[in-house]
């Protein structure tokens, strides 16, 4: 309320200097700007389910979408690659490990388009977050601080709690299905510490072609914009001498169980991708408040997916409603 306030307050000032801009505010104006016709590129980066609708207009208007925000395809999978099918827009995927599939796949490739035949599986690497090595007994004693510490990526706190969980790796398992046109078994996810490879494309031959770069959402913008060129991004050169060697191993589904839920999630459908990601978003801010531990957060999430049913979401209202049950069920098991 306070926002649209001062946005009403600063459009009068505006106006009182004869001054043509205008100031608008909230999730529909969100929508309106991205859908306008003045608008050619629109980049997608709101975290969390805000960013759906106003996403979900830019495709609808035909837009180059540059999509960083993940619960886009999460929550409205099959609905958003539809919208964009039938509009034409362009999609480009901006988180540096998707980016990274779409830089090794074919050059005449497009996400939505059925995978290339000649391709076995996709790579896709996590950082392993800051409790890559802790025992469950010591994840029960995270702390907000240490959740948020991000060794290699400086994001906001509720995307560095998703990836020292790796439910940020199981929400890009989902969109990378949905991009990709693949399914799960067909996506392996490789802990790489360093975070040089940002991700990887097998093909049938035995071929592996890798993305390499410093860990710097810098380049995978700049190659958005400029897409299908290539500009300065501003990074500096990767030197693997200091960096000395990479590193990979499997993700422990025992200590890190959102990375499973997030996959069984997918396999059930899209309601149940919607239920997962409120039912995340609801733990993970009663994490940060300190009103739960931090390995509850994949329970309170399997709690959710049982309690609320899941059906086919087969329209933005009925994702819509899924979202908003998980979100009063997850509530209700919190307190």
């Amino acid at each position: 309320m306070v926002c649209e306030q001062s946005a009403r307050q600063l459009d009068e000032m505006l106006a009182s200097e004869c001054l043509s801009t205008s100031v608008v505010s909230g999730a529909d104006a969100l929508s309106e700007i991205a859908a306008h016709s003045e608008v050619s590129i629109v980049m997608a980066a709101i975290v969390g389910a805000a960013g759906l609708l106003p996403n979900l207009a830019a495709v609808k208007a035909g837009k180059k979408v540059l999509l960083a925000n993940k619960e886009s395809l999460v929550m409205s999978g099959a609905l958003f690659m539809a919208e964009a099918k039938r509009s034409g827009a362009t999609l480009l995927p901006i988180d540096s490990e998707h980016n990274a599939i779409y830089q090794c796949l074919p050059d005449q490739y497009h996400c939505g388009q059925a995978a290339p035949k000649e391709i076995r599986r996709i790579l896709l690497t996590a950082s392993g977050g800051p409790f890559r090595a802790h025992s469950l007994s010591e994840l029960e004693q995270v702390t907000v601080e240490q959740a948020c510490r991000h060794p290699n990526w400086s994001m906001g706190q509720k995307i560095s709690v998703d990836s020292a969980s790796l439910m940020n790796k199981g929400l890009e398992l989902i969109e990378a299905c949905w991009l990709f046109d693949l399914t799960p078994d067909r996506i392996e996810v490789h802990i790489h510490p360093e975070s040089v490879v940002h991700s990887m494309v097998e093909y049938v031959d035995g071929s592996v072609i890798a993305q390499l770069g410093n860990p710097d959402m810098r380049t995978p913008i700049a190659y958005g914009m400029a897409w299908p060129e290539r500009i300065e991004s501003g990074v500096g050169a990767l030197d693997l001498f200091s960096v000395g060697q990479l590193n990979f191993e499997p993700p422990d589904l025992d200590r890190f169980p959102c990375l499973r839920l997030a996959a069984e999630a997918y396999v059930e459908g899209s309601a149940a991708c919607a239920i997962l990601n409120a039912a995340n978003e609801v733990a993970v801010e009663a994490f940060l408040k300190g009103n739960t531990g931090f390995t509850a957060i994949p329970d309170i999430i399997e709690r959710v997916l049982d309690a609320v049913k899941h059906r086919e979401a087969d329209s933005i209202e009925a994702i819509l409603e899924a979202d908003r049950l998980a979100r009063l069920a997850a509530t209700r098991i919190l307190s």
